[in-house]
């Protein structure tokens, strides 16, 4: 009698959970439009980040020489290098071709060396161009060590570290996945990387040309000076050239506006930001061709 007693009352017993932890997790449930919705809530479940899209396919950054030297004053900031090759694998893993154009102003500015110490001008843009490799090379190193495939190709020639810059093999790099970076300028003085961004985008069908500075986009003054600064969310190129404004140098904005090829000017330093940028958020100043 007592067994019987006992055996009923092990069956009245909640049953025991297995060890396996998938069996305590809460199920979720079909929310309104299709969203995932924790049971026992109404809060939606949080956006795989699989859902971000590309708005663009092949792009240009252009980086300043100054962007990387961070607080540093001279040189290359390890940190910032490592933080923008993440931020640039990224990017690629959205499946984004992606082509970068260097600054060298970090190591030797051309213009202020000649017209400070009189050297020739066209020596001192050459020893501005080899000042590009170098941060070329180092971004390389720095995208290689995070496992993305990557090529630097020069328009001076440096067959010891660097391909010569081909414009359908930079293409066909593009086409199989690798980062571009393009050092050298456009192999010519008196002309500035900026202009090299705007040539190289035109050549390889960029989409856009995603300029990375130091502030958050285009402002009607210096915003570290005036703090009735205005920023813009939209210019068009005439404005920029009418106006003066500092985007890139006139030669490159007259050919991003031939090509109409937009331009659009974002802080490096907050990080995500060159995706934000790729996926069409509204980040930093766009400036586009006004029909």
């Amino acid at each position: 009698m007592a067994d019987r007693a006992r055996r009923t009352t092990l069956r009245m017993r909640s049953p025991r959970t297995t060890g396996n932890p998938a069996s305590h997790t809460t199920p979720l449930v079909g929310g309104r439009g299709g969203e995932a919705v924790v049971r026992g809530s109404r809060e939606p479940a949080a956006p795989s980040s699989l859902a971000l899209t590309a708005k663009y396919k092949r792009i240009v950054l252009k980086l300043s020489g100054e962007a990387l030297q961070g607080k540093l004053g001279f040189g290359i900031d390890p940190h910032v290098l490592n933080d923008l090759a993440q931020q640039v694998k990224e990017v690629r893993e959205l499946g984004v071709q992606v082509t970068v154009v260097v600054g060298g102003g970090n190591i030797f500015r051309g213009l202020p060396a000649s017209s400070t110490t009189g050297m020739e001008r066209a020596t001192a843009d050459y020893m501005g161009m080899l000042a590009t490799a170098i941060n070329g090379l180092a971004l390389q190193d720095a995208l290689e060590r995070l496992g993305v495939p990557t090529r630097v190709q020069t328009a001076i020639e440096i067959a010891k570290v660097a391909e010569p810059y081909i414009r359908r093999r930079a293409i066909r790099h593009l086409e199989k996945g690798r980062v571009v970076i393009f050092v050298g300028g456009i192999g010519n003085p008196f002309f500035t990387t900026d202009t090299t961004a705007a040539l190289r985008a035109m050549e390889i069908g960029a989409e856009v040309v995603l300029k990375a500075t130091n502030v958050d986009g285009v402002y009607t003054a210096d915003p570290a000076v005036d703090r009735q600064a205005k920023k813009f969310s939209t210019l068009s190129f005439l404005d920029v050239l009418k106006k003066g404004l500092k985007v890139m140098d006139a030669t490159a904005v007259s050919l991003c506006m031939n090509g109409e090829i937009p331009i659009i000017v974002f802080n490096l330093h907050r990080p995500g930001n060159i995706k934000r940028v790729v996926c069409g958020e509204p980040v930093g100043t766009q400036v586009v061709q006004r029909k």
